[in-house]
């Protein structure tokens, strides 16, 4: 025996360089206030919302200022007090327009009034309908609207919610350090999401480069028989849905279904903390911590930011740039939204902002496929990435459709492998629109 440790985890997949250690030992500090929060309207999927103030109106930190009545939409609130600028559209993160309210913070910002509820007696309704007053989204990325989540068809119960601990992206410490900060909330949280759904069980699952975080939940969730810690081995996508579930619990999710098809609930840290938060303190989700990070900027850390502030001042607030910037990131290298204006501002399930430099992004032109099928090595949904290229390439969306297009997820360890610099994920994302509108018609 070689003695060293095996964790769980799923096959396919990569391991990237992690560069972690850049803001992984930063404690989240409070971000400075901007000149103007620019706050999109809709931060989540689902029906868009509504103003409910028009310029000229005062708004206090917290209150709500656009709302829709479907169900699958959340509402938002504003991250300070002052004095409605603006209702107008700019560039969002996704290069689409999307109706902002700008918000003109006071020079003195009053703290938030935390309520002292009772959450041991919530009933799961009431839960459910705190987290749609609070305007809890996934904030790992997704922003699927969290009380929708809480509320799994009839026939698909839940016996399981998992805490998506693993933060595989590279750079991003933002949950690292929560679990490090604010353990026994996270664990508080858990229990919400457990009443909510009814689940008997609960699993966080965390990689183990982050062993610290390990003990600290261990330490928080001393005495819970129902909740167990899981260490996950370091790879990439190992937090994503389908890929924790299977490595926790050796359920498969079919492709085209959600994990209440095997009985999961999968949350990330950020949302149990935050739900934890509205329940509790009656707290909506107007801040979020982040990272702000990479080779590109001066001083790496982790931010508690209000929602609707520019990348550019929280750049600032990290020192600002490191020499010219390669490429600014909303979220992780391998999953985010490059930034051609640093203007655009952060929502509910911005998890961070990486710079990198000029030499990092230079990844070389698009050659031929040299046919080595380390693509299709790697691939966690076990896809042909390389023949949705190809099938894409002659125009062909029947085929790119029966080789999988519409079951990947866009993790990029494809992309990240292939020798020949082909974009694969441009590609499986072009096929998914083409098919998509052929559907339509």
């Amino acid at each position: 025996m070689s003695g060293r440790a095996t964790y769980k985890t799923f096959k396919g997949g990569i391991h990237p360089p992690y560069n972690k250690e850049l803001a992984s030992g930063k404690a989240v500090r409070e971000a400075p206030l901007p000149p103007e929060v620019i706050i999109p309207l809709q931060q989540h999927i689902g029906a868009p919302n509504e103003p409910l103030v028009k310029p000229g109106d005062r708004v206090e930190v917290g209150q709500k200022i656009a709302s829709s009545e479907a169900f699958v939409s959340a509402p938002v609130h504003a991250s300070v007090a002052g004095t409605v600028k603006d209702i107008t559209e700019i560039t969002g993160f996704t290069g689409a327009k999307v109706k902002c309210v700008v918000v003109t913070p006071d020079a003195e910002q009053p703290e938030f009034r935390k309520q002292d509820r009772d959450i041991t007696s919530l009933s799961d309704s009431e839960i459910r309908d705190i987290a749609r007053e609070a305007g809890l989204v996934g904030m790992g990325g997704a922003a699927f609207p969290t009380h929708v989540k809480l509320a799994p068809p009839k026939d698909k119960p839940v016996d399981t919610v998992i805490i998506n601990a693993c933060e595989c992206e590279p750079f991003l410490t933002c949950d690292h350090r929560l679990m490090l900060e604010r353990p026994v909330d996270l664990v508080r949280g858990l229990k919400l999401l457990m009443r909510a759904v009814g689940a008997k069980k609960g699993l966080i699952g965390i990689e183990a480069n982050k062993m610290d975080a390990v003990d600290a939940v261990r330490d928080a969730a001393a005495g819970d028989t129902d909740i167990a810690v899981e260490v996950l081995e370091v790879k990439y996508p190992e937090g994503a849905e389908k890929m924790l579930i299977y490595a926790l619990t050796g359920r498969k999710v079919p492709p085209g279904k959600l994990p209440s098809e095997v009985g999961c609930l999968v949350q990330n840290v950020g949302t149990a903390v935050a739900l934890y938060e509205a329940a509790a303190w009656g707290k909506p989700l107007y801040e979020r911590v982040l990272t702000v990070t990479g080779p590109g900027i001066k001083e790496p850390g982790n931010l508690l930011a209000r929602i609707g502030t520019p990348i550019s001042a929280l750049i600032e607030a990290c020192g600002g740039f490191a020499g010219d910037p390669g490429k600014v990131i909303m979220g992780g290298p391998m999953t985010g939204w490059a930034q051609p204006d640093t203007n655009a501002p952060i929502v509910k399930g911005t998890s961070g902002v990486v710079v990198l430099t000029p030499e990092a992004v230079d990844v070389g032109t698009e050659e031929e496929c040299v046919r080595c099928g380390k693509c299709v090595d790697v691939c966690p949904m076990f896809l042909l990435p390389n023949f949705i290229a190809q099938s894409v390439k002659k125009g062909q969306w029947d085929k790119a459709e029966m080789w999988g297009a519409l079951d990947c997820f866009e993790c990029g360890c494809c992309s990240f492998s292939c020798p020949a610099y082909i974009p694969h994920v441009d590609y499986v994302r072009k096929a998914k629109a083409e098919i998509t509108a052929l559907k339509r018609k």
